[in-house]
């Protein structure tokens, strides 16, 4: 069939006072120019009408994955193979005449086809990866890292695929040459397969998904994970700075994860005042009557005034205190302190809810607050914990209690200066 057409092209270039033969490299030339045209044609109908149109319909679809896909051209990217298959099938037809350049060119343009598709493959893979972020899978799987050990892995069989087709031999060939350079492969990608490897484990075993908050001190990290590829994950640090770390690095080395404080909802206050020894001391009839009537501690005074009675009654010479039980300040101030948290609105009562005396020290003795806010959001858990410890401190005088502190500058100069 090819020689016909090349016999008609022959005719028709004598009719016009051409002198030509079948073998020309006139009718030659018309053919290729023949295969460029209707290569041309079929990748403006593939671009402008079936690429077109497709984009239409995914632009009227209500789903939201099939514009992810537009907007990386993955289309657009699969358009550019049509007119090298095009022109792979029908240049060897044409350059008959031309043994080797037809096998040059059919090489080159089976190498071009190869990184065509690996090209749109690769949009195709970067669509999926926004795909998972934004559908939050990547939350629960190193997507990333898959897609870019895909992507790694298509690199090297296109390589290996285009070596073969210029080289006209067969891949097996080149394939069974890899395990003498295994050792060199293992020493350039070391942190990749480390990374793949780690990667792996951090996802089996959930240690970090993106926007989770990370705090690994030996390199500088805490903050947001933002990125988790390959070889490294990336972190956002609360000062907006960015911190790599290799993935390696967190299943070898002790970070913090942060994680179960966001699941269950509550951030934890562990924050102590400490109480000037010398101002701790038993309650006076006064102050029991004054203090029995704040409402915290309206049924605590209820409670322990019939316990205190009943233990005082049966002891001989009540009225020494060393001999009878009597309410301190300290204890008093623990009960309310207590019984505020609990009726605080942005405190857990659900969760470990402690106010605790710990081991005295130089600076007096410590009154701890262990609770967990309702609202884990940075600012805000800053605010409610800030508000609390305002209270605190603004009542202690009402128990007769001073919060501990160094003496200053000041001090010292109003003891020189007495006036």
């Amino acid at each position: 069939m090819d020689q016909e057409l090349r016999l008609r092209i022959s005719q028709w270039l004598s009719d016009l006072g051409i002198n030509s033969t079948p073998s020309d490299d006139v009718s030659t030339s018309i053919l290729v120019m023949a295969c460029f045209v209707l290569a041309m044609v079929a990748y403006l109908f593939v671009r402008s009408g079936v690429v077109k149109a497709m984009n239409i319909v995914i632009h009227r679809s209500k789903v939201n994955w099939d514009d992810i896909f537009m907007r990386h051209k993955v289309l657009e990217k699969f358009s550019y193979v049509v007119p090298a298959l095009v022109l792979n099938l029908l240049l060897p037809l044409a350059l008959q005449e031309h043994e080797l350049i037809s096998s040059l060119i059919d090489r080159l343009l089976n190498v071009t086809i190869v990184v065509m598709l690996v090209r749109a493959v690769y949009s195709s893979l970067d669509a999926a990866n926004e795909i998972a972020d934004v559908n939050l899978v990547s939350r629960r799987l190193p997507i990333k890292s898959f897609v870019q050990l895909f992507k790694l892995f298509l690199f090297f069989v296109a390589i290996i695929i285009s070596i073969s087709v210029l080289a006209n031999q067969s891949p097996v060939y080149f394939l069974s040459g890899l395990g003498v350079a295994t050792g060199l492969v293992m020493l350039v990608f070391r942190d990749t397969i480390l990374g793949f490897v780690a990667g792996i484990q951090l996802a089996a075993n959930r240690m970090v998904s993106m926007g989770d908050w990370i705090q690994m001190d030996k390199y500088g990290a805490n903050g947001d994970v933002v990125e988790v590829s390959l070889t490294t994950v990336k972190v956002r640090n609360w000062d907006k700075t960015i911190t790599m770390i290799p993935a390696y690095a967190l299943v070898s080395d002790a970070f913090k994860n942060w994680r179960g404080m966001s699941e269950s909802g509550g951030r934890r206050i562990k924050r102590a005042v400490a109480i000037d020894i010398h101002s701790i001391h038993f309650l006076a009839e006064d102050e029991l009557i004054r203090l029995s009537k704040i409402n915290y501690l309206k049924e605590y005074f209820a409670t322990k005034k019939d316990e205190i009675s009943g233990f005082n009654g049966n002891v001989n010479d009540a009225d020494m205190l060393v001999n009878s039980r009597n309410l301190t300040n300290i204890g008093t101030f623990r009960a309310y302190l207590l019984e505020y948290v609990k009726q605080h609105p942005l405190i857990h009562n659900d969760m470990t809810l402690l106010v605790r005396q710990l081991d005295p020290t130089a600076e007096g003795v410590p009154i701890e607050l262990y609770v967990f806010t309702t609202d884990i959001r940075w600012s805000f858990y800053e605010g409610i914990q800030s508000d609390i410890f305002d209270h605190i401190f603004a009542i202690l005088p009402e128990f007769g209690l001073r919060v501990f502190q160094g003496p200053t500058g000041l001090d010292v100069r109003s003891l020189r200066d007495p006036s």
